[in-house]
């Protein structure tokens, strides 16, 4: 795809790879649009990026999206290239009973429903653009469960299923289909863990972004680094064993929480 020349809609845009994202599209001369629950992250964004047009919305809320669409196509009825990057990853027990109902379903609210709600709401206007692009991020969880964090493993492997699909019915379309598939990446989304990842196993988000931006570039349909081949291989040769060392971690999260 032509970055230069586009215009791009991403959603948590403010911090992690979203935020990296706007910071390597700008310096390739894309318009650039970022969405965000938080007002004062977007404002920040905008500090940092005065040349990036900021929105507040929560993609897990239908009437922010419609308010979304409006305006954005709107003001810029040359958006082009959509990217779902917003989400969130909490470690959970599901033996917990403290959480309800509500809470429980907040990962998919905002990783599975806010993606394919964003993807519905934008498509017939991006259908109409003569190239376009959709940018779902899923993770190299959606191939092998982490029961710590068992939510979002659900989410990210129904919205590789989903952007799978979703490739398909428009395989006849100007509408390009991608799936950016990051390892574990060194963001905030991990601030508030009781255990936190080992960092040797993670990728800076500079990195992983510079992937997805070459991948773009070359109409590459999976956005993904050498790390998650390897994990991709890992799940077939012996999956069992990837479990159990994930589910490891899930063990020693709940002895910590028990000190």
């Amino acid at each position: 795809m032509d970055l230069k020349n586009s215009t791009i809609l991403i959603t948590g845009g403010t911090a992690g790879m979203g935020l990296e994202m706007v910071k390597q599209f700008t310096e390739i001369g894309a318009a650039v649009i970022v969405t965000g629950r938080k007002q004062d992250a977007l404002n920040e964004t905008k500090k940092l990026y005065p040349g990036v047009h900021t929105f507040q919305s929560d993609v897990s809320n239908p009437q922010d999206i419609e308010q979304l669409y409006k305006d954005v196509t709107t003001q810029f009825p040359k958006l082009n290239i959509l990217i779902n990057n917003a989400g969130m990853m909490r470690l959970i027990d599901l033996q917990d009973q403290s959480l309800d109902l509500e809470n429980i379903n907040r990962e998919i609210a905002t990783n599975l429903t806010g993606t394919i709600q964003m993807v519905h709401q934008f498509l017939p206007h991006l259908l109409k653009q003569p190239s376009a692009g959709i940018v779902n991020v899923s993770s190299g969880i959606a191939f092998m469960s982490y029961s710590a964090a068992p939510i979002y493993s659900a989410t990210k492997a129904a919205v590789r299923a989903y952007t799978q699909s979703l490739r398909l019915q428009l395989e006849d379309t100007n509408v390009k289909v991608f799936e950016m598939i990051p390892p574990g990446v060194k963001t905030k989304l991990q601030d508030d863990w009781v255990k936190k990842p080992n960092e040797s196993m993670m990728m800076n988000a500079d990195d992983m972004v510079r992937v997805v931006v070459d991948g773009l570039q070359k109409d590459k349909k999976e956005l993904k680094p050498f790390m998650i081949r390897i994990i991709q291989l890992a799940t077939k040769i012996m999956p069992g064993l990837m479990l159990k060392v994930g589910h490891g971690e899930f063990k020693a999260i709940k002895k910590l929480k028990k000190q």
